[in-house]
């Protein structure tokens, strides 16, 4: 296709990779830095040592900390930032956002408070026309992976088709295989959820409870996935999807994956506080996990590896008594 003016807005390790991936399948790319002395680096030495250290940015990146610059008169904007940070993002770059700029959410978190998907957050912050055309981003795709261009796919859901067709052909090259959807919630709900289950995950087998409990934890952290997001209106067959099952199953077993990493920590009896301080990057699903905790509890749904989760996490429960909580709890049908 021919090359389109795209910005990356954050340069966090996901956000430099897509930068990457822009570029390389033929894009003009301007990459948004909040940090003033990581935009001097990436500038100068063409590396993101602080957070995806190891892999050059393109020399046809151009790198700003000038956010309106960023997005002026682009045709393609991908939202790249913590979710938690959004909002305020997102209120800023607006009025230099051009009418027809297709917005791409790349953010994978619940807003805390307002327990608010991204696309609820855009709602509010993005003129109606460019809601409607936004574009949500997930899927299986580490970034140390992408941007070592090795082979990934990923699905774009929008409620306009021919956004989600756009964005599908500007990604995709022979190294990166992007599909569409419709289902914009599922798509959101899959790719924030699965950090909660990957948290858990890495809890068991800190707690070193075996390969058969990571698979149980698997299959029924998807079924309480598929639950939450069907209540708010999902597709249930996009949770065997990409977006679904498919980055479920990489953040939940993958040694690259922060969440993991936070779990994992948590069963060798490591503190949150610790742990979170010790840590460059973002993990999502620390934050996610309270106001997934919070969704489940206004929806009425049964959630409950993401209750086990929170208590671990923010009531200070023994990783270990939580574990044996869930394996005596009343006993059920699978498909319940």
């Amino acid at each position: 296709m021919a090359s389109l003016e795209m910005a990356v807005v954050g340069a966090g390790s996901y956000g430099t990779c897509l930068a990457m991936l822009a570029a390389r399948s033929g894009h003009h790319v301007t990459l948004w830095c909040r940090s003033p002395e990581l935009a001097s680096e990436l500038t100068a030495g063409r590396e993101n040592t602080v957070y995806l250290p190891g892999h050059a940015l393109p020399q046809s990146v151009v790198v700003t900390t000038d956010l309106a610059r960023a997005v002026a008169g682009k045709a393609v904007v991908l939202g790249v930032t913590p979710s938690h940070t959004v909002r305020e993002v997102f209120s800023r770059a607006v009025a230099s956002l051009a009418s027809d700029t297709i917005v791409v959410n790349a953010a994978k978190g619940l807003e805390e408070g307002t327990l608010a998907r991204v696309e609820e957050i855009y709602a509010e912050v993005l003129p109606a026309a460019m809601f409607e055309r936004a574009v949500y981003l997930s899927g299986p795709t580490f970034a140390k992976e992408v941007a070592a261009n090795l082979p990934s796919a990923i699905v774009c859901a929008s409620r306009d088709p021919s956004s989600a067709a756009a964005v599908q052909a500007a990604l995709s090259n022979d190294r990166f295989r992007a599909y569409t959807s419709d289902d914009v919630v599922g798509v959101q709900v899959g790719g924030a959820l699965k950090n909660v289950i990957a948290i858990a995950a890495g809890i068991s087998d800190g707690l070193g409870l075996g390969d058969n409990a990571r698979a149980a934890l698997i299959t029924r952290g998807l079924a309480e996935i598929a639950r939450m997001g069907t209540a708010m209106g999902a597709n249930p067959l996009t949770f065997a999807g990409l977006s679904g099952l498919g980055d479920l199953v990489l953040t939940c077993a993958g040694d690259k994956s922060r969440n993991r990493r936070v779990g994992l920590a948590l069963g060798r009896g490591e503190k949150l506080a610790d742990i979170i301080s010790h840590m460059r990057m973002v993990a999502e699903g620390v934050k996610t996990t309270r106001v997934a905790h919070d969704l489940a509890a206004k929806l009425a749904v049964d959630a409950p590896i993401t209750d086990v989760v929170f208590d671990i996490l923010y009531q200070d429960r023994p990783a270990a008594d939580a574990m044996v909580d869930l394996m005596t709890r009343e006993l059920r049908a699978e498909l319940d």
